[in-house]
């Protein structure tokens, strides 16, 4: 996907995969020809975790939410692609022109290191979608630079 002009972000295409996927800069004149690097932390940051527990916290009990911030602290990082990600929630991708989105596209512009996002497996059997507990900004900004990018995560079960 393209990002509009009129965000002022370098157009990019994909030339690889994770860890560490490469997005080649288009030439727009300014940046060509240039490589550009999504970084990922080896760990999800502390607050994200309380963040998820924020969301989390909508839509269970405080034992609920409990069980699944442990089992997500305790989890391993994997990998998925952002349009499974998206796929698996059910959710739409939100526009590179949200501020977050837009944050999260700079962030990866400036060779900064994004964080592991955290998730909870839905169940197809009960066609329950899987939860972007934190971090659907990022998925939402690493679909639009390239819909196939492997996104670090970690998943906890619905208790």
């Amino acid at each position: 996907m393209i990002f509009p002009l009129a965000l002022a972000i370098p157009i990019a295409q994909p030339t690889g995969g994770l860890p560490g996927n490469r997005l080649r800069a288009a030439d727009d004149g300014s940046m060509a020809d240039q490589i550009l690097q999504v970084k990922w932390k080896s760990a999800p940051e502390d607050h994200d975790y309380p963040a998820a527990a924020d969301y989390l916290d909508l839509l269970g009990d405080q034992a609920v939410v409990d069980a699944i911030v442990a089992e997500l602290r305790a989890a391993p990082v994997v990998v998925k692609k952002a349009k499974d990600i998206l796929r698996a929630s059910q959710l739409e991708a939100l526009t590179p022109d949200n501020p977050h989105v837009r944050r999260d596209l700079l962030k990866v512009n400036e060779g900064r290191k994004l964080s592991p996002i955290l998730l909870v497996r839905g169940d197809c059997r009960a066609n329950v979608p899987m939860l972007i507990a934190d971090g659907y900004h990022r998925v939402c900004a690493l679909y639009w630079a390239d819909e196939n990018i492997e996104i670090p995560a970690k998943i906890a079960a619905m208790p």
